[in-house]
C-alpha cells in the first residue's frame, strides 16, 4: 500500500477480519429502527440499507497500539521515509473530510502539516492526489466494480462490514444500547471474541438509528480500557454533496500515473500464482484467531540502507527465523526467507504458524 493511504486501512481489516467464516447478513431492515427496541441482528442487517446515502461529515481516527512515536522520514532512503511515515499513521491522530452521494461517487480528504491527499471517485473514475509528492494517479475502474470505495482511509463502514461477517459462533454479540455519534441517535452493538487465542478485546460499532449509517466503530485489546484504534464522525451533515467535489484534475505540474482496469475480469486468471508478488495471502487458523500469510520475497529487507535498517531494528524484535512486533492488537512477523505473517495474535503464534 502507498504511503499516502492511512495504514491503519490494513491493520483494522486484520484485526477485524479475523472472523471471516460466514456470510453477512444481507437483508436491511424494512423500516428505521428509532424509537424501537431491535436485535443485534437488526442493527447490523440495518447497514445493508446505507450503501446510497449521501452525506458529509468530518471523521477522526487515532490509534493507540503501543508503538514509539516516530518522526516522518523526509531524508535518507526513500525505504526509511515511507517507513516512518507509515510508522506515524499508527501513533499519530488524523482527520478526514468525506464526502458521499450514493455508491459510486465519494471523496476522501486527508489533511495534514502543509500537505493534502485526497481520494476521489466518480462512477468508474477513481484519483489518489498526494500535495506533497505532486503525485497523482487515474484508475479506471471495471464496470462492475462494487460500489463501496475499498482504497486507502478506513471508515466505520469499512470496519463494520467485516464485523458483519464475523457473527459466528466464535463471536458473542450484545444487546443494542442507545448513544450519540455526531449529533445523530445511534445504535451501538459490542462484538467480543470467544477465543482466547486473539489480541482483540471487543469491537463497539455504533449505527445510525434512522439511516444504518455505521457512525463509529472502536477496537479495543484484550485487558485494555482505552481504545486502540478508533474512527468515528466528529461531524456528519445528511444531504446531497456539490457535484463538483467529485471532479479532479491534477495541477499542470503533477507527476500523474494511469491504470486502466476495466477489463481486469479477462486477467483475473493470472492472479494467485506461486511467486507472484500480487498473490493473496493464503491463511491458517478461524475466527479471530486467524493468520494471513503472504509468500516468500514480500518482505526483502536486502534493499534498505543503515537508516532503514536502523529503523527497521528500533521497530521490531529478534525472534525465532525473523524479526517482529507485537502491538497491543496486531502482530507482524518478517521471516529470514521473506515470508510476511500477520494476525490479531501473539508473535509466537506466528512463529509457529511459519513452522
Amino acid at each position: 500500500m502507498k504511503k499516502s493511504a492511512w495504514l491503519p486501512a490494513v491493520i483494522a481489516p486484520v484485526v477485524v477480519a479475523g472472523a471471516i467464516a460466514a456470510p453477512a447478513l444481507a437483508n436491511a431492515a424494512d423500516t428505521p429502527l428509532a424509537g424501537s427496541h431491535p436485535t443485534a441482528a437488526d442493527v447490523i442487517a440495518s447497514v445493508a440499507k446505507s450503501s446510497d446515502a449521501q452525506y458529509s461529515g468530518k471523521l477522526s481516527q487515532t490509534s493507540d497500539l503501543g508503538l514509539p512515536e516516530l518522526p516522518t522520514g523526509s531524508g535518507g532512503s526513500s525505504l526509511e521515509g515511507n517507513a516512518s511515515d507509515a510508522l506515524s499513521m499508527l501513533t499519530q491522530s488524523h482527520t478526514a473530510r468525506v464526502y458521499v452521494d450514493g455508491g459510486s461517487k465519494q471523496r476522501i480528504q486527508v489533511t495534514q502539516q502543509l500537505a493534502e491527499q485526497d481520494l476521489v471517485r466518480n462512477g468508474s473514475d477513481v484519483w489518489t492526489w498526494d500535495s506533497k509528492q505532486r503525485e497523482a494517479t487515474h484508475v479506471t475502474l471495471p464496470k462492475d466494480t462494487a460500489t463501496s470505495l475499498e482504497h486507502g482511509t478506513t471508515t466505520p463502514a469499512d470496519i463494520a462490514k467485516q464485523a458483519i461477517d464475523a457473527i459466528t459462533p466464535s463471536t458473542s454479540v450484545s444487546k443494542p444500547t442507545s448513544t450519540t455519534v455526531a449529533g445523530q441517535r445511534a445504535w451501538q452493538v459490542v462484538l467480543t471474541p470467544k477465543s482466547s487465542d486473539t489480541l482483540v478485546g471487543r469491537v463497539e460499532l455504533a449505527v445510525d438509528q434512522q439511516t444504518g449509517l455505521p457512525l463509529r466503530a472502536t477496537v479495543l485489546a484484550k485487558g485494555q480500557s482505552d481504545p486502540a484504534f478508533q474512527v468515528g464522525y466528529t461531524s456528519l451533515s445528511y444531504g446531497a454533496p456539490a457535484s463538483r467535489l467529485f471532479d479532479f484534475t491534477p495541477p499542470s505540474d503533477a507527476k500523474v500515473t494511469t491504470k486502466d482496469l476495466s477489463d481486469v475480469e479477462h486477467h483475473a486468471g493470472h492472479r494467485g500464482h506461486a511467486g507472484d508478488r500480487g498473490a493473496a495471502p493464503t491463511t491458517t487458523g478461524t475466527g479471530w484467531a486467524m493468520i494471513a500469510e503472504l509468500p516468500a520475497g514480500s518482505a526483502d529487507t536486502s534493499s534498505l540502507d543503515a537508516d532503514g535498517s536502523a529503523l527497521l531494528g528500533q521497530v521490531t524484535k529478534a525472534v525465532d527465523g525473523g524479526r517482529a512486533i507485537q502491538t497491543s492488537l496486531v502482530s507482524v512477523y518478517l521471516t529470514d526467507d521473506g515470508r510476511v505473517l500477520a494476525g490479531a495474535v501473539p508473535v509466537s503464534s506466528l512463529v509457529a504458524a511459519a513452522k
